[in-house]
């Protein structure tokens, strides 16, 4: 049988299986959720991860979790220092080698032999052990005595309290593609946080074990021949270009290393083939802020550059409608306020209404009720309101439906671009759901502010539609009065 059939028989684990592995991953550590999956992404991917944040902030925590996530993967982890030697973390010397003249370590249970490794603080380690840690992480190779061997290395998670200041750590700083803020918990979860020791014994177990088994090598090995099949497409290509501009355009200007780059297309393909995709596309940027960002602060400006510019994902409010709404409500509110035209005696004959009416008012009708006086004031008001051409009221209600004409079809584009975008995230396995969440609402706002906008807009035509007409005759000149400028809509 070729190797290609048997590379395609080799057990690609499906997107559910990952989901559930993602899942245990994330139980119970609160707003860790793009932590979690960035973790066990970059484990799949062979690439390192590094959590910068305060103490306390269940770093540790993720990285156990994710050693559990891999079967046949020892776990190790050390606490580094300046004072930290390399048998901490290599092994101690072998003295029977010492015998024969070679200095050897023996790597059983170390970081050699390590599937999954934890190194808190791990710039504060002295330079000795940082020389021998870039080979290791970079070219998954350990030196041991006068030979190097391979180390089975998937990932290491790095944790620290700050960027390293120190050019002499840029290298190693660069050694961890996937690197994460971690802030403690928010204030709208911290109640929730004081509470995660109220469940029952049996389902805080099920935090510290995983309720299926980890990847094995087989499912690992099938990641990466699937990742190996999927292609960069033309518009993936297109948006790595405009984020090296974006990049280049920064002040100062900020530029990845040719590994980082091809580092990141390897993680993009990745959760491409893990999610059943053969492509990667554009929307795989969304990596980009916790892999392409050079310093953290950095981050949240990348992200924004790839809702904006990527997925064009910007929520609108349309001042443009807003301004021409209000103008039309404004106009309307005038209109219905206006009082009766003066003509001849109307004054006076209005006057003496009025105090006929305020006469009729000091009795009441037969059951003590204000009825006839309450009745009169209101044909009175009606009476007192000026009465409008036909022409006049078809005239604003024309200008309301053209309004309406340009304001649809922008309502129905922001409808589609969110059904459009739903339907392409959907099945994206790895992309945190607050991400999607704010993808989407960008476009759900934009739908939402126009619908309430042409809401508005229904509302006054009905009030134009609604304005007292004059009573006039068939073929007489009131019918034939000029229609009224059109209300200005912009300011």
């Amino acid at each position: 049988m070729p190797a290609s059939a048997l590379d395609d028989r080799r057990p690609l684990p499906s997107p559910e299986r990952l989901r559930a592995l993602i899942d245990t991953l994330g139980d119970g550590l609160l707003e860790r959720d793009t932590e979690t999956r960035l973790a066990l992404l970059a484990a799949l991917a062979g690439e390192h991860v590094l959590l910068l944040g305060p103490p306390g902030t269940a770093k540790s925590e993720l990285a156990r979790r994710l050693h559990r996530a891999f079967e046949g993967a020892p776990y190790f982890e050390r606490l580094l220092t300046r004072f930290s030697t390399p048998e901490e973390l290599f092994g101690p010397l072998s003295l029977k080698a010492l015998e024969e003249d070679r200095h050897e370590r023996l790597t059983a249970g170390f970081l050699p032999e390590a599937g999954i490794a934890f190194l808190d603080e791990v710039f504060k380690a002295n330079s000795a052990i940082l020389n021998a840690l870039l080979t290791l992480l970079n070219e998954r190779e350990f030196d041991n005595g006068s030979g190097r061997v391979r180390v089975p290395l998937l990932s290491v998670v790095g944790a620290s309290n700050e960027v390293p200041g120190d050019e002499a750590l840029r290298a190693f700083f660069d050694r961890f593609l996937v690197r994460l803020p971690v802030a403690p918990v928010s204030e709208a979860r911290f109640e929730a946080l004081l509470r995660l020791d109220e469940g029952d014994n049996q389902a805080r177990s099920l935090l510290r074990t995983p309720p299926e088994r980890g990847l094995d090598a087989a499912e690992r090995e099938a990641v990466r021949l699937a990742a190996d099949r999927v292609a960069l497409s033309d518009e993936a290509v297109e948006a790595l270009h405009r984020l090296r501009r974006w990049l280049a355009a920064q002040q100062p200007a900020q530029a990845l290393s040719d590994r980082r780059w091809r580092q990141l297309v390897g993680l993009m393909k990745v959760a491409a083939a893990t999610e059943g995709r053969t492509q990667v596309d554009a929307l795989d940027l969304w990596l980009a802020p916790q892999t392409a960002a050079p310093l953290p602060e950095l981050a949240p400006a990348l992200q924004d550059w790839f809702a904006h510019e990527i997925v064009g994902a910007v929520p609108q409010d349309a001042p443009w409608l807003t301004r021409a709404v209000e103008a039309l409500e404004r106009q309307l509110q005038l209109e219905q306020r206006a009082e009766a035209e003066e003509t001849g005696s109307g004054e006076s004959d209005l006057a003496g209404k009025m105090a006929l009416a305020r006469a009729i008012g000091g009795g009441r009708d037969a059951d003590g009720s204000a009825g006839t006086m309450r009745l009169m004031s209101q044909a009175l008001d009606a009476a007192s309101r000026r009465r409008w051409s036909p022409v006049h009221v078809a005239a604003r209600v024309a200008q309301v439906d053209e309004t309406l004409a340009l304001a649809r079809p922008h309502h129905e584009a922001a409808l589609a671009a969110a059904e459009a975008l739903s339907a392409r995230l959907e099945g994206r396995l790895w992309m945190p759901p607050a991400c999607v969440a704010a993808l989407l609402g960008a476009h759900l706002h934009t739908a939402l502010v126009l619908q309430a906008l042409l809401d508005r807009l229904e509302a006054v035509r009905a009030g134009f539609a609604g304005l007292p007409v004059q009573a006039t005759a068939e073929g007489t000149e009131g019918a034939e009065a000029p229609p009224p400028a059109p209300v200005l809509l912009e300011d």
